[in-house]
């Protein structure tokens, strides 16, 4: 009875559909209802008419693409007819017929447990694989729709739709023998992207699938960015054992020099000992200082820069300049400081290499005794800073200092050593050499110039006799606090991301032996982010060491919960951990607590790794900025500056430039620092503009001056030819060691009025570790620089987008060397070499095109 009620219904309500239709429309629909019937007829010639008709109806219709085509939507109804009457026809080509015309009519249907389409079907397998699952009932018979529909898929560019369902069934390994040399490169690029979205540990095996893919085809440098990104070494070697060709191995180790990981080569990977030698010589980045030197020349900036050209005061109101005249120690350590970034590597600048007439001297030292004690550190430093990676000469010309007699000198000049060796390996070890043996020195200073020095210059080697040199002393009872914190750290970054369990225990031990008032102490915190950086980017690694920070004093516990976890999914972009120390940061608390800087910190960590991440966490730190308690507020000007960091957005840049003129001063410091982070090494017009704006109107603050000072410096950092963006390879990997050296000069900048504003700032100079050319530069067979006409433009993401998709938008053509933005993305603009590296970025070998012919073109 309910089923007659039913029926009624839905009469009525297709009688005033038929009203509703246009005289057009209805001349259609009843047309198309007699061909349904014409189907049906025992006579094939009619019935072969009426299929004619009705295909012909179908493929000549138009629709938009929202609304199902009006001959389908008439033919819905009877649907079930056809399908009642396709069952019992025999085999034939009318069969076939209606069989294809049943099949398109499908794709608009939702029938309940229908499985007729293929699209569709891909969706309705894997909810009957995870149903079956459940019961725990066979599946082969899915399996072989599978293969079936990944077949089709593969042959047919909708290799994204393959990967989808075997992700689903959890199958990928299927994809392996359905990828073809048409399509390995789709497929992989789909792998690799929808990697950052997946939950581990999913997205592990999707790279490691992408790898096997690129190793098959023999992408060399594919694989061997998968291998990095995935830190898995036993991969690196494999890439260098699959590979004979000598040259392709070079452009490997240009990658793994850029990555800056410490990496030696065996027999196995090269088998003569000169090209080994030649190998590990670019791994040991000891061509970086003559590329970006040849860079330099070709863009015609070797000319060294004062401060004074930076600070282009001649370009304010006369209040400031007046007040620019007065010789301060603050000012003059300032202009240290911008004297180092922006002559970062030429070698030569106004200050520190300037030889003077009348004395052998020079006015070197003329310069080192305008700063006062610690300024002297840093005035000693900074020359390492100008001579960053020519070892020969920076050692040389710091050697002077050594034999001074005023330990602050000293300290600088070890310090120095340690920055000239930043990223360049030696197999005398120089650094090692000269430093050791400072260790254990009475002074303070000079430990801390030592250990530091030794920090930057073996971030991320790993080295065992440098652990059983510094270990002992975060144990030693009589040593200072703030070698013990320098100790920590400098073991950190060279254990980066090691997990090393020695390295932690000695942390853990040096936190629980610290006093009630040392744990108080803004430098005490560097602790707990020397333990941190042991873990960087390990994920779940960290859990161990998290559950003994449980029990440490609560003044630091929290502390080192946030900063354990923000190092240890730094670069993962996993949300539940963004959304974790979110949660931390919603907490109003009483104003001793300190926790909420790193976790602030945290969130931009994590969420760095990719651009949507990156666009939702920017919203999330505004929102902390209206309601958040004021140490967090000092913290999210630095987050957004690691966000963006060598990257000015405008959005961020506006925030930054309005939280600059805050009432309180931190957050105000913390955001003049910021915009020179977000700034850094583009030289952009707009954030120098402001800086000498916020230089006149903080004339008379030294500490806010100061700090305007610096984020000058790093706006015109390199004049313009480096980044400190740790990622590279378009985005994909995440340079460990260049991401340690800014979280701990951010952690650093959390307490700006004791730790950089007092006499600890040449943490600054832990920045040099993210300090990077941003150029492409290309060399032919023999290492020697190569012009070639690049075309250079925004990148476009083209994941999964069919045919061959333009890669750049907006692009310019220049010639080799060329500076990359932010962002850009370079190709080559000529047919007559081959580049050995599908991403041109850095240093890359060209070869020459073998079906190259000049007449052509």
């Amino acid at each position: 009875m309910a089923k007659d009620s039913n029926d009624t219904k839905k009469n009525k309500k297709d009688e005033k559909r038929d009203e509703d239709l246009s005289e057009e429309d209805l001349a259609l629909k009843q047309q198309l209802e007699l061909y349904v019937e014409r189907v049906q007829d025992a006579d094939p010639n009619l019935q072969k008419v009426a299929l004619e008709s009705m295909r012909q109806e179908i493929r000549t219709s138009t629709s938009s693409m929202t609304s199902v085509p009006k001959p389908l939507k008439f033919l819905r109804p009877h649907y079930g007819t056809l399908k009642a009457f396709y069952e019992t026809m025999g085999n034939s080509e009318l069969k076939k017929y209606l069989a294809d015309i049943l099949s398109v009519l499908a794709l608009t249907m939702s029938a309940e447990g229908e499985r007729v389409r293929l699209k569709n079907l891909a969706g309705e397998i894997s909810q009957e694989y995870a149903k079956r699952q459940s019961e725990e009932v066979p599946i082969e018979d899915l399996m072989e729709l599978v293969q079936q529909i990944v077949a089709f898929h593969m042959k047919h560019n909708a290799e994204p739709e393959a990967v989808d369902l075997l992700m689903e069934v959890e199958d990928l390994d299927l994809l392996i023998e359905h990828v073809d040399s048409t399509n390995f490169r789709r497929t992989c690029l789909y792998l690799t992207s929808s990697a950052r979205y997946l939950p581990g540990p999913d997205d592990m095996l999707v790279l490691d699938i992408a790898y096997m893919i690129y190793l098959k085809f023999e992408e060399y440098p594919n694989a061997l960015q998968i291998a990095l990104f995935l830190d898995n070494m036993q991969y690196v070697k494999q890439v260098f054992t699959s590979c004979d060709d000598q040259l392709r191995k070079k452009q490997f180790c240009y990658i793994l020099a850029r990555h800056g990981i410490t990496f030696e080569l065996d027999e196995e990977m090269a088998a003569n000992d000169d090209d080994r030698e030649a190998l590990q010589d670019i791994i040991n980045n000891t061509k970086l200082s003559e590329g970006y030197l040849t860079l330099a020349r070709d863009i015609e900036v070797m000319e060294p820069k004062s401060p004074e050209d930076i600070y282009k005061a001649h370009l304010l109101d006369g209040r400031a300049s007046a007040g620019a005249t007065v010789d301060s120690a603050r000012q003059n350590l300032a202009a240290t400081f911008v004297n180092a970034f922006v002559n970062a590597g030429f070698g030569q600048d106004k200050l520190m290499t300037v030889p003077s007439d009348n004395s052998s001297s020079g006015s070197s030292a003329n310069w080192l005794f305008k700063n006062k004690e610690h300024g002297k550190t840093s005035a000693t430093a900074s020359l390492g800073m100008i001579l960053l990676w020519d070892v020969d000469s920076g050692l040389a010309q710091m050697d002077k200092y050594f034999h001074a007699s005023d330990n602050h000198v000293n300290a600088g000049a070890l310090l120095g050593v340690g920055i000239v060796n930043c990223g360049i390996k030696n197999d005398c070890d120089p650094a090692l050499a000269l430093l050791g043996e400072y260790i254990d020195k009475e002074d303070p200073f000079i430990r801390i110039g030592a250990i530091m020095g030794l920090g930057i210059a073996y971030a991320g080697a790993q080295n065992e006799q440098l652990r059983s040199k510094l270990a002992p002393i975060l144990n030693d009872t009589k040593a200072p606090l703030d070698v013990i914190a320098f100790t920590a750290i400098s073991l950190g970054l060279i254990y980066v991301g090691s997990c090393n369990e020695e390295v932690a225990q000695a942390i853990i031990f040096a936190l629980m032996d610290r006093s009630e008032s040392e744990l108080t102490e803004p430098l005490t915190r560097l602790l707990p982010l020397g333990l941190g950086l042991l873990y960087l980017g390990k994920q779940e690694s960290v859990e161990a060491t998290a559950e003994v920070s449980k029990t440490f004093n609560e003044k630091i516990r929290k502390y080192c919960d946030m900063t354990l976890l923000s190092c240890a999914y730094a670069g993962t972009g996993n949300v539940l951990k963004v959304q974790n120390l979110l949660g931390h940061c919603s907490q109003h608390l009483d104003k001793g607590e300190t926790h909420q800087g790193p976790a602030v910190l945290g969130i931009a960590m994590v969420a760095m790794a990719e651009e949507l991440g990156l666009e939702m966490a920017i919203r999330s730190l505004e929102h902390l900025l209206q309601y958040g308690e004021q140490n967090i507020r000092r913290a999210v000007p630095l987050a957004l500056g690691l966000l963006c960091i060598s990257n000015p957005k405008v959005n961020v840049m506006d925030t930054l430039s309005r939280l600059s003129h805050d009432t309180d001063s931190e957050v105000a410091m913390a955001a003049v620092m910021s915009l020179g982070l977000i700034g850094a090494g583009t030289n952009n017009a707009r954030i120098a503009g402001m800086l000498r704006n916020l230089s006149s109107y903080y004339y008379k603050d030294a500490s806010l001056l100061f700090c305007v000072r610096i984020a000058q410096g790093l706006v015109h950092m390199g004049k313009g030819l480096l980044t400190l963006n740790p990622f590279h390879s378009e985005r994909f990997l995440l340079s460990p060691t260049a991401l340690a050296g800014i979280t701990v000069m951010l952690h650093a900048c959390l307490d700006m009025k004791t730790v950089v504003l007092a006499k600890y700032h040449y943490m600054l100079y832990f920045l040099v570790l993210a300090m990077q050319p941003r150029m492409l530069m290309t060399v032919d067979e023999n290492n020697k620089p190569l012009s070639v006409p690049v075309r250079v433009g925004q990148a476009v993401d083209v994941v999964g987008q069919a045919g061959r998709p333009k890669t750049i938008t907006g692009f310019q053509t220049h010639t080799t060397p060329v500076l990359l933005a932010a962002g850009d993305r370079a190709e080559l603009a000529t047919e007559k070499y081959i580049p050995l590296s599908p991403i041109l970025e850095g240093f890359v070998i060209l070869k020459e095109n073998p079906d190259y012919r000049e007449e052509d073109h």
